[in-house]
């Protein structure tokens, strides 16, 4: 047996729920028109009975009727629509009178049944009701009036109804299937679009996207997930696409200047300082070269989320101190005057080797794009209980309009301009995903000609 689709799930569990509903309402009609009947008739035997204890004459074992002729001659000796049936019995048990309509027929005393209670039972095959209540005279029983009405005619308007809901119930249910069908149908329209929609969407085709209903429903919350979905993954593809399209041209450019300088030197023979030279700029691209593996490695591999984090405590000072002591040569060489502003030993809770990173990047790049006898200023302080280390530098300083790229992979400002200093242009980049898996606020500021300044916040 084949599945429902969802469109008939949805009609299908609709009519279960609804179809108990109704059973309950038409249960619940039934159950109200029958105790209203049974109600009315219970208040007519009452009635009778209270008339009748009324005129009722007590001769020593004889009970009838003051007015036994005015009797006869009532309703009770007519057909009635609803006939009422009289009957006494002494306090022997014996019949001591009846009404005529009765004829040859009598109501049977049960003898297990409470006095004044009412009670089904059979006359002439037919169904009545019936009420038996003792008769009083100076508080001693002298016998019973009994009283009964025919239940033939409530019988038969509770079978109608009966027979009414009972066609009527499964008829309502398919009725309203087709109609939940339909509804359900026009409801689940978005998913055929949903469906529609990814089957025409291909890695070189990430432009289409599903058409949002007009009631901001579910279904428009799942279109707009999806589509904003779809959007992320055209974004990433299109980040895939430029970093392999930019990694592949700056690894293409180290390369091709080391075949070109050794092209050049197997034209013909050379003297052995022109060979050093060479092999010593060979040399130096090849490292350039290593160096931008290894940060196109790193970078895939926090792009992939492959990186396992090892947090523990960290000495801050003692990772920037390190950062310095690493480019202690070319602090040298350009002069640079290096202040550290420590009023106490600042830990951190982080990954060491990934903060090391993070430092020796942003250490790197203050010192590369500081002029010549420039101040570079690290301070650190503790505020709101954060940690906020801020590095200074007096170089060359980020226009405005870059401010907002200098995050992006191989992204240089004023790279012509400044031809002589090297660099990959992803040092940056490296440096904002670090500080995003750590939980570390990077902030930048730049003015042209008068410096940088890098803002880390720990958290």
């Amino acid at each position: 047996m084949e599945p429902l689709s969802f469109k008939n799930r949805i009609a299908f569990n609709y009519i279960i729920t609804t179809g108990l509903l109704i059973f309950v309402v038409f249960f619940s009609i039934y159950s109200i028109v029958k105790i209203s009947v049974y109600s009315h008739i219970n208040d007519d035997i009452r009635s009778e009975v209270n008339k009748h204890l009324t005129e009722i004459e007590i001769k020593d074992s004889y009970i009838g009727l003051i007015h036994n002729d005015e009797w006869r001659e009532r309703e009770h000796n007519s057909v009635a629509v609803n006939p009422v049936f009289i009957q006494f019995y002494n306090q022997n048990g014996k019949l001591a009178e009846k009404s005529p309509n009765l004829k040859i027929h009598t109501l049977i005393f049960n003898q297990n049944i409470n006095d004044n209670e009412f009670f089904d039972t059979q006359l002439v095959n037919k169904s009545i009701r019936q009420i038996q209540v003792p008769i009083f005279q100076n508080s001693i029983k002298k016998g019973y009036l009994l009283v009964a009405m025919s239940l033939e005619d409530a019988k038969m308007v509770l079978q109608n109804l009966a027979k009414i809901l009972l066609f009527s119930y499964p008829l309502i249910l398919l009725v309203l299937f087709i109609i939940a069908r339909l509804i359900a149908g026009r409801s689940i329209k978005p998913i055929s679009s949903i469906i529609k929609t990814s089957n025409i969407i291909t890695k070189d085709n990430l432009k289409s996207r599903i058409p949002l209903p007009q009631n901001k429903d579910e279904l428009y919350t799942l279109s707009q997930t999806i589509n904003n979905l779809l959007d992320r993954i055209e974004n990433t593809i299109e980040r895939e696409k430029q970093f392999t399209s930019d990694a592949s041209h700056e690894l293409r450019t180290p390369l091709t200047v080391i075949k070109g300088t050794l092209e050049v030197l197997i034209r013909k023979p050379r003297n052995q300082e022109e060979y050093l030279e060479k092999i010593n700029f060979c040399v130096s691209e090849v490292n350039r070269l290593n160096h931008l593996v290894d940060e196109l490695l790193l970078l895939a591999r926090f792009e992939n989320h492959n990186q396992s984090l090892k947090i523990e405590k960290v000495c801050l000072n003692a990772t920037i101190l390190d950062a310095i002591s690493r480019y202690s040569s070319l602090i040298q060489t350009n002069k640079i005057h290096i202040s550290t502003h420590f009023l106490k030993e600042y830990y951190v809770h982080s990954d060491a080797y990934l903060l090391s990173i993070i430092i020796n990047n942003l250490v790197s790049n203050a010192l590369k794009y500081s002029n010549k006898n420039g101040n570079l200023s690290i301070v650190i302080t503790d505020k709101n209980n954060k940690i906020e280390c801020h590095i200074i530098d007096s170089g060359v300083g980020i226009p405005a309009e870059d401010l907002q790229k200098i995050f992006d992979q191989f992204y240089r400002s004023k790279s012509i301009e400044h031809s002589g200093i090297k660099g990959t242009g992803l040092g940056l980049s490296i440096v904002k995903r670090l500080c995003t898996l750590l939980q570390i606020d990077i902030k930048i500021t730049s003015k042209e000609s008068i410096g940088t300044t890098v803002f880390l916040s720990f958290q």
